[in-house]
């Protein structure tokens, strides 16, 4: 049964390659990617973020994406025209802090919201600076949570000092 069937296909493919339906095939010529490389068991999703021309980011964990764009937060926020819209920008990107800090998933990687204030500070000053090469900016503040320690919430008796 199997080889008729081969036979058959075999025979589709000749009868293919003679009308010169394999011609002028996308890559014809030309050698096969990642060929005498070694095996990378990735390739497929390095091969997809390249194709579609995505960031390499999408496949950090969430809260070090999160990190990673509290970081670009003055690069992000240098272009905008108004206060309210670098607020706006800083409070979505809380809120998708916030989101993650009630149900964390991933490595645990301290993330805490952006102080927009300290952002709309920076913001307002980049735009009253006169046109200079801008050295790389540093990474937006963040606001510090008071440091609590793990037991004495769940032991309210129990004097705290």
């Amino acid at each position: 049964m199997t080889e008729a069937w081969d036979a058959a296909v075999e025979a589709q493919i000749r009868g293919a390659v003679q009308r010169g339906e394999f011609d002028n095939l996308p890559g014809m010529g030309k050698p096969i990617p990642g060929r005498g490389t070694p095996y990378d068991e990735s390739w497929w999703i390095k091969s997809f973020l390249e194709r579609e021309k995505l960031p390499s980011d999408l496949l950090l964990p969430t809260p070090l994406q999160l990190r990673r764009r509290i970081e670009q937060v003055p690069d992000e926020v240098r272009d905008l025209p108004t206060e309210q819209s670098v607020r706006d920008f800083v409070a979505q990107l809380n809120g998708q802090i916030v989101a993650w800090l009630r149900n964390p998933d991933g490595p645990r990687v301290a993330v805490r919201p952006v102080n927009a204030d300290d952002v709309v500070r920076r913001w307002r000053a980049e735009r009253t600076r006169p046109e200079v090469a801008t050295p790389a900016t540093e990474p937006a503040t963040v606001v510090a949570a008071p440091h609590r320690s793990r037991r004495s919430w769940w032991l309210p008796w129990r004097r705290r000092g």
